[in-house]
């Protein structure tokens, strides 16, 4: 059996069995995508490595798997992240949301194991139509525009891609998906098919600038959707790059860019969710720099970071997405005090909370410093600072402004159930990972593409962790972090929560970018006006002239003479004799 479906992509079986659900019933089908994810889970770790499903395509070789320790990690991290959403959706009776997040995991999975651009494309597009139901999910008017927004991003995305991949071919007569670098080590030396891949890489992996639709449309998702959107579209975009483009000097600097600026906006942010987009943002920032040193340590620190990242960034978005399901609402303003009747869902928040910030035993820990490492390594010194001051920011906004002011803070007065059970499985899964990876990691580094290494005393040696100074130097880190939250909540100098919607870059498209475009359209609907008006005259002008010259008393439509008649009929009749012997 595995002989035969080794051949077919892998999450084949959780799409196509997606296409069965309507018929299961809404009670049936939030079970039936769980059994899809398992037996999915179970049929990849089957597979055996290598290239399967060559197909012929206009004389060009595509192959539809490709399972390779780099494909492998981030296929099986989607797997698993399928089976804890699904857990976690258990109680939703809406088997359209169940059908978009089989097809949409399925899809993620597909892509990561594809061998050629055009598998890529057709499951990149795949991930960008199902994922925008989860948006739509939600039914509101907002939902539905932040979704379109969205989608139109997406699929620009793949655009890019399709275009670039077309180029590629022309330019080396292949559409294999491999490390399209090359010797290259900047943006400039790239062809130009491999910038417009790179440029719809950077799209779903939320670049500085292309970022927006990130947090536009996750907090408008569904509690239950939002989890699954977590964990698939910037992952899969984050292995496209360190497939394709590992090496690439400018990511180091784009990654640095994407730790920083999210920090701001999170801190000032009043909608919990919206925080959590901001903080994914920062930490796609580290795996972008991990891609850019291009170092083997590095890459793997950039692999097993979005490994880590995937499972406690879910369980932060299902902490507060079991505040939203019993509250109603994630804006701090509105919380408070949750720890009293939520006190399970308080506790597994606590621990995706630490594990972000990175904690010692915790998952975010034996990742992070990896790729902090590798900048050390490389002497690259300002970069090394920069992840540094990144790693105290995280800790800020997501380790302490996330449980601070949803379960602590002031006293909301809300009391409410605690979460479902089949949340709190799904959560208690997810933080019993957090701590295993953090403690097992060993586990983990024997799934890298390539044996951590590290330089000690001028030679390799096998990476560790937990040494000393990385401890110490987190710890630091941490306790500073702490210390100026605290010193700034005293004294009242820390960013009062407000109620409104903060815009960053988005605030062209959201103000300025409406008013151009309306301004535009009603230009040209003057000018459609005026020139049409001028038309309609002429036209009717011209009218007036043949009822003038065809009426019955024109020239043309009057009765001639009988003489007159003859006359012009024989001067046709010579005229074509002449023309016919002519």
């Amino acid at each position: 059996m595995i002989d035969s479906l080794k051949h077919l992509p892998p999450g084949f079986i959780m799409m196509l069995g997606a296409l069965l659900l309507p018929m299961l019933g809404r009670r049936l089908s939030a079970a039936a995508a769980l059994v899809l994810s398992l037996l999915s889970l179970g049929l990849f770790c089957a597979m055996p490595a290598g290239e399967f499903g060559q197909l012929e395509l206009f004389g060009n070789q595509l192959n539809l798997v490709r399972i390779d320790r780099l494909s492998f990690i981030f296929g099986l991290i989607f797997h698993l992240a399928a089976v804890i959403a699904s857990i976690y959706a258990l109680h939703v009776q809406d088997t359209k949301q169940h059908i978009a997040a089989m097809i949409y995991a399925g899809g993620a999975i597909a892509a990561a194991c594809a061998g050629d651009f055009v598998t890529l494309f057709v499951f990149w597009e795949l991930t960008a139509l199902s994922s925008v139901v989860l948006v739509w999910a939600t039914g509101t008017e907002r939902s539905y525009r932040s979704g379109m927004r969205y989608l139109i991003v997406q699929v620009l995305s793949g655009v890019l891609l399709l275009s670039g991949a077309l180029l590629q071919l022309n330019e080396t007569g292949s559409l294999a998906f491999v490390h399209l670098a090359g010797d290259a080590t900047s943006v400039l030396e790239l062809s130009t098919g491999a910038k417009l891949i790179l440029l719809a890489f950077g799209i779903k992996a939320a670049f500085p600038l292309l970022h927006n639709w990130l947090q536009d449309a996750y907090p408008e998702a569904t509690a239950t959707g939002t989890v699954f959107l977590s964990a698939f579209t910037t992952k899969l975009a984050i292995y496209s790059l360190a497939r394709g483009f590992a090496g690439v000097e400018e990511l180091i600097y784009i990654g640095c860019a994407m730790t920083l600026f999210p920090i701001v906006f999170a801190v000032i942010e009043n909608d919990l969710r919206r925080v959590l987009a901001y903080s994914l943002n920062n930490q796609l920032g580290f795996m972008v720099v991990g891609i850019g040193i291009g170092t083997p340590l590095a890459i793997n620190g950039a692999a097993v970071h979005a490994f880590c990242h995937i499972i406690y960034k879910a369980l932060l978005f299902m902490s507060m997405g079991a505040v939203l399901h019993r509250v109603g609402t994630t804006k701090a303003t509105e919380l408070g005090g949750l720890h009293k009747s939520m006190p399970w869902t308080t506790g597994f928040c606590l621990i995706g909370a630490g594990s972000i910030s990175g904690f010692p035993l915790l998952s975010g820990f034996i990742s992070k410093s990896m790729i902090i490492t590798a900048a050390g390594q490389e002497h690259l010194f300002w970069v090394w600072i920069v992840l540094l001051i990144a790693s105290a920011g995280v800790m800020e906004h997501s380790g302490i402004k996330i449980p601070f002011f949803a379960f602590f803070a002031h006293d909301s007065g809300k009391r409410v159930k605690e979460a479902p059970l089949n949340m709190l499985i799904a959560m208690g899964l997810a933080a019993a990972m957090c701590i295993g990876l953090g403690i097992f990691y060993p586990l983990l580094y024997s799934l890298l593409p390539t044996e951590p290494m590290a330089m000690h005393h001028g030679h390799e040696e096998p990476y560790k962790p937990y040494t000393a100074a990385h401890v110490i130097t987190m710890l630091q880190l941490l306790m500073f972090a702490v210390l100026a939250f605290v010193v700034l909540m005293t004294t009242k100098l820390y960013p009062s929560e407000v109620r409104a919607t903060n815009l960053d870059t988005d605030w062209f498209y959201r103000k300025p970018l409406p008013w151009v475009l309306g301004s535009i359209g009603a230009a040209i609907g003057w000018f459609d006006k005026k020139v049409r008006a001028e038309f309609i005259d002429c036209g009717k002008s011209f009218i007036g002239r043949l009822a003038d010259g065809f009426g019955e008393k024109g020239l043309m439509g009057g009765t001639w003479a009988t003489n007159a008649m003859a006359f012009w009929a024989a001067m046709l009749l010579g005229i074509f004799l002449l023309i016919y012997y002519s």
